[in-house]
């Protein structure tokens, strides 16, 4: 997919070239051609589809180390999450990456620049795309349409959670145009957008994907946003996480440990694909997350904290082993081990690919659905005694070893509910997200920052800077978050 190249913004008659190639808010390949001259087809449009994915997969670090030249996609996603929670930090303090977890991270942090540069990189080509979907075949436009829909939602729905306002642009606009591509939009007002999208896309996908959108994959997104917003719909989601458990078409692995290592397995319902070897379709954050042996270019990262391991030691069951592993005083994520790697000894190796692994990233997958059915019903409320909710948290807590019937609680409480989305969704990037939709996430993260010795922690970190870059190069007009 790296080698599908086209413009982010359509240049009627004209082939050209950008004066500032960094401009990641108006993207620019490595080689400009005409728009025109490329979307003849339905075969054209869908290469262009494939495009928006390949932005979501990002670029290597090993392949190409230029932060400036190369967007990363999600593969920094986990800095901005798990190192933000209390789930996981980095070996050392040095460097921007460290940044993360100690909740030190400015505008000028470069993989926080890059994540919010990604995430529009992925909304310009969807953009694009709906500005030519009527290139493609009749039959094809809604499913093309829906498709590209349903990842600038998922593209929105990031960076709103992350960043609060934020640009809102639903149409290909040209590089002047500084209103559309540097004005923030209200919040609620991106949550309604990223909405209709994912309507769309549940009106017009079916479920034959796992590595492309689908109508689960929208119905599970549109449930967490539904869930996530100020204006929650607890009642909406709740029937929308239903008709997933209800189609039949998915269903937890028996084997905890097939989840993340038999890829598109039918706990999955939409993941971005990588292919081991493969300089150009491979990701780096499997090696980054090893310490004892260094197998990354980077590595040290996304090293398990120890109240975590007191949650896995209480709730964790048979994930435990299968999440984290500990080599001395090093405790490392397991869950995304390159190909070939054995952790069973001393030293652990991490096979021919470590550097380019091939490790899906999963965005969705089944227990995520169950855990929010029972959230929805829970409905904000502390607890709750419905059969429902019991029966879907349970049935992921029976995949992990606990007993249907000396284990389930007659009532069900939130803070039951958050271990256990804690302990089942480890290192998938839910956790600090997690924290904010429970409401607790100031309460938990002060805490943590002050036993971790983090003087810098207050509650406007919860929301990441504006990069100075896109500030500077809207002269002005884009606003700064508060505290920063």
């Amino acid at each position: 997919m790296k080698n599908v190249k086209y413009l982010i913004l359509a240049v009627i008659g004209v082939t050209f070239h950008s004066c500032d190639t960094e401009e990641f808010l108006n993207p620019l390949p490595e080689t400009a051609i005409v728009v025109e001259s490329y979307f003849k087809t339905d075969s054209d449009v869908l290469a262009g589809i494939r495009g928006i994915y390949d932005a979501v997969q990002g670029v290597n670090e090993n392949t190409n180390t230029s932060i400036i030249t190369s967007n990363r996609g999600v593969q920094f996603e986990y800095l901005l999450t798990e190192h933000r929670t209390d789930n996981t930090r980095g070996a050392t303090n040095e460097g921007s990456k460290a940044d993360f977890h100690r909740y030190l991270v400015d505008a000028n942090n470069v993989q926080s620049e890059d994540y919010y540069q990604s995430m529009y990189e992925v909304i310009f080509r969807a953009n694009n795309i709906l500005n030519f979907i009527d290139v493609a075949n009749e039959s094809n436009q809604s499913k093309y349409a829906a498709e590209a829909k349903f990842m600038r939602a998922y593209a929105y729905f990031n960076l709103v959670r992350l960043f609060d306002d934020v640009p809102l642009v639903t149409s290909v606009v040209g590089p002047l145009d500084n209103e559309a591509l540097f004005t923030r939009v209200p919040a609620e007002q991106i949550y309604q957008q990223i909405a209709s999208d994912l309507q769309e896309a549940i009106d017009n996908l079916d479920n034959t994907q796992k590595a492309r959108a689908s109508k689960a994959a929208a119905q599970a997104l549109l449930a967490k946003v539904y869930l996530t917003q100020d204006s929650r719909n607890y009642s909406g989601a709740a029937q929308l996480l239903q008709d997933i458990i209800s189609s039949g078409q998915f269903s937890l692995q028996p084997n905890f440990k097939d989840v993340f290592y038999n890829e598109l397995n039918s706990e999955i319902i939409f993941a971005i694909q990588y292919q081991a070897g493969n300089t150009l379709e491979s990701q780096s954050f499997s090696s980054e997350f090893t310490s004892f042996v260094r197998a990354g270019r980077e590595d040290g990262l996304n090293i398990v904290n120890n109240n975590l391991i007191a949650d896995f030691a209480a709730y964790g069951g048979n994930r435990t082993a299968v999440s984290y592993v500990t080599f001395g005083t090093s405790n490392e994520v397991a869950k995304f081990l390159p190909v070939g790697s054995n952790v069973t000894t001393l030293p652990p190796t991490y096979g021919p690919y470590a550097r380019d692994a091939g490790n899906d990233w999963i965005v969705l997958r089944y227990a995520d659905v169950l855990l929010m059915h029972a959230e929805a019903i829970l409905a904000g409320s502390p607890s709750t005694t419905d059969g429902a909710a019991i029966d879907s948290y349970m049935e992921v807590r029976k995949r992990a070893g606990f007993d249907p019937v000396t284990d389930r609680p007659s009532t069900l409480t939130k803070d039951a509910l958050l271990v256990e989305r804690r302990v089942e969704l480890a290192f998938e990037n839910h956790r600090f997200f997690d924290l904010v939709r429970f409401g607790v996430a100031d309460a938990v993260l002060s805490a943590h920052a002050a036993a971790m010795g983090y003087g810098s922690y207050d509650a406007r970190k919860l929301l990441l800077p504006i990069p100075s870059r896109e500030i500077n190069l809207s002269a002005g007009r884009l606003t700064q978050n508060p505290g920063y």
